[in-house]
This record gives structure tokens, sequence and C-alpha cells, in this order.
């Protein structure tokens, strides 16, 4: 029933908006997956600088393919953190894949053959291109040259960057461990169009950059996390407030979401 909704979605938004040409969808594709995929190379150092050996820097972005994640982990690690810290931080990180899964399932549409395949390339690049398109076969043209380009070029960079790590010397010193966050916040800021969201990014900000000098490391970003249940449970209990003192008005914004649902 979801994937027929979809589907349905998908068809009414191809008379509304129209076909994108192919070329273009390419050129997008291709223009995040080259230029996100060049700050592999920011990882492969930083991953060394930290102590892991070539391969098992090779096999992060392998296998786990999530930047933010993998600077995370290499993060605490070089930090002196715990690695089930570490670990957990990246986990946590890693975790809005999921849910970027969720909806980009019911676009692409894809054969259950393929889904496994395709989970590996389901990122933050990936998603906001695939985002981005008015059909469903640009969506899929989109993921498919933005996940193929990118884990090509990512996986190759990070290479060339371990194996030049000697030859930067310190990392700290070039800045490049910052490389992978201030792409993923380059990413996130466009997305953040309610008041709510920029509240949320906005304590979570706060309490990981708060809490890094009292508290071990990977554990900082651990407690950002809270950020939103926190400031979720605080928006509804002002709605509640605000329904209570006014009834009239909160019943009659309920039922304009209910025609706008409807419609």
């Amino acid at each position: 029933m979801t994937e027929l909704t979809a589907h349905t979605d998908m068809h009414r938004d191809d008379r509304d908006v129209g076909e994108k040409p192919d070329a273009a969808v390419v050129r997008d594709a291709l223009g995040v997956g080259v230029a996100v995929g060049l700050s592999g190379f920011a990882f492969g150092v930083t991953s060394a600088g930290s102590g892991l050996t070539l391969l098992q820097t090779c096999a992060l972005s392998l296998l786990v393919f999530t930047g933010a994640s993998q600077f995370a982990l290499v993060g605490a690690l070089a930090a002196g953190g715990n690695p089930f810290t570490a670990a957990a931080g990246a986990f946590f990180l890693g975790v809005r894949n999921a849910f970027y899964g969720l909806r980009l399932s019911q676009l692409l549409a894809l054969p259950r053959a393929v889904r496994p395949f395709a989970a590996q390339w389901v990122i933050d690049e990936t998603t906001a291109v695939a985002l981005a398109q008015p059909t469903r076969r640009s969506v899929r043209i989109g993921f498919t040259v933005t996940g193929l380009s990118l884990y090509v070029l990512w996986n190759l960079t990070t290479l060339l960057g371990a194996v030049g790590a000697r030859a930067v010397g310190n990392t700290d010193a070039w800045g490049l461990d910052a490389a992978g966050p201030a792409v993923f916040l380059a990413l996130l800021a466009p997305m953040l169009k309610t008041a709510t969201e920029r509240v949320v990014a906005g304590a979570a900000v706060v309490l990981g950059l708060g809490l890094l000098p009292v508290l071990p490391a990977g554990v900082p970003v651990l407690v950002a996390a809270l950020a939103a249940p926190v400031v979720l449970w605080a928006e509804g209990r002002r709605r509640g407030t605000a329904d209570l003192n006014d009834p009239v008005d909160a019943r009659d914004a309920r039922n304009d979401d209910g025609q706008k649902e409807s419609r």
C-alpha cells in the first residue's frame, strides 16, 4: 500500500512538475559526487594520523561509507576516547541513514534483490540529490550517479590520503579533521527550514561544543542527540498550553490541517 501511494504521488509530481533532462540530473549528481568525494583524502589523512592502519582506514570507507560517522570515530580515537564510546557516537550519527532509507525506498521503488546493495549508498548526499528530483526516473538516475561517483572517489581518495599521511605530517596543523563535519553542515543547513529544526540544531551544537572540555571524547556527540527529544517535548508543551488558552483557534487550526491532508 505504501509503495502504491508513493507511486501515485510520483506520477502526480510528473504531471505537475514535468520531466527533467537526464543530462541535467547526471551533471548535478556528478557535481555533488566529485565535490564531496574529494574530502575522502582528508579522512584518509586524519584516520592514519589517529593511529589506524592503512587496511583499517580503507575498510572503514568501503564498509561504513558515511563520512560524518567515519570522522566522528577517528576523531574520538585520536582524542584518546574509548573505542566503544567512539563507535557508539559513530553509530548514532549513522542512524539517520535508516530514516533516509524509509523515504528513498518509496521514491526509488527498487526490486527487492537490489535493495540491500542500494542501502550501502543511502547517505546525506545521495538523499539530497534524489529528493531534489521531480520524477521517479530522475530520482533513480540522481541516486545512482551520485552514489557510484561518490563511492568510487571517496574510497580512492581515502587510500591516497592514508598513504600520503606521512608527507602531510601533523593533521591538526592542517585542520583536515574539520573537512568532513564542514561538508556535513553545508548539506544540513539548507534542510533546516522550520524554527523547530533550527532550535534542535542549535541546541545540539551548544551541547556538543559545551561538553567537549568536561566529558570523554565521543560522549558529547551522544549527549547532543538529546537535543531533539527535549526540544520536541518543549514544543509539544507549548502547543498544548496554546490550545488550552485558545481552544477555538486550536480547533480551527486542526480543521484546516485536516482539510489540507484530505486535499
